[in-house]
């Protein structure tokens, strides 16, 4: 992890507690309008293209959404737990370890997704693809001192004949 000057540290910190009254309205209203049209407006983020994971809370047992940008992977998806940067874990990739049972929708489509980790293998040779597409990861990577997971969302039906 990169050390911080004191005024860079006071200023992360109003940064992060901006960030976290701010993301939640935010990614809500992302979803919705994912939602509403389809991912005709909410679809992309610069190169990237975003998919709605629905997961069910492991303390809640209650369904939440989140946008996410996505790599195509062999028929599958594939998202990162960056959680923007942050030391920890994002809510939804916490759920995907209690279940990975989840709903993916991709433009109008939704289908049901078993998730795992991708292998050291993959996530080496898929990193740089997404860092190369949305640079903002390369940035969260510097940010954090845990390597941030990537999770592969398999859709059931692939899942169940492979």
């Amino acid at each position: 992890m990169r050390k911080l000057n004191p005024l860079t540290r006071v200023l992360d910190r109003i940064q992060l507690a901006m960030s976290k009254r701010l993301t939640k309205p935010i990614t809500d209203m992302h979803a919705k309008i994912y939602s509403r049209t389809g991912g005709f407006l909410g679809g992309r983020v610069r190169e990237t293209k975003v998919l709605l994971l629905t997961t069910t809370g492991r303390k809640t047992g209650k369904q939440h959404t989140s946008p996410l940008n996505y790599l195509p992977y062999r028929g599958s998806y594939v998202v990162a737990a960056s959680n923007m940067g942050k030391d920890n874990h994002p809510a939804w990739y916490l759920n995907l370890t209690a279940s990975q049972a989840a709903m993916v929708q991709v433009g109008r489509a939704t289908r049901e997704v078993r998730a795992r980790q991708a292998t050291e293998e993959e996530r080496a040779r898929l990193w740089p693809e997404l860092v190369n597409k949305a640079r903002n990861y390369g940035d969260y990577e510097k940010m954090t001192s845990r390597k941030i997971p990537m999770m592969i969302l398999e859709p059931v039906e692939q899942h169940r004949s492979s």
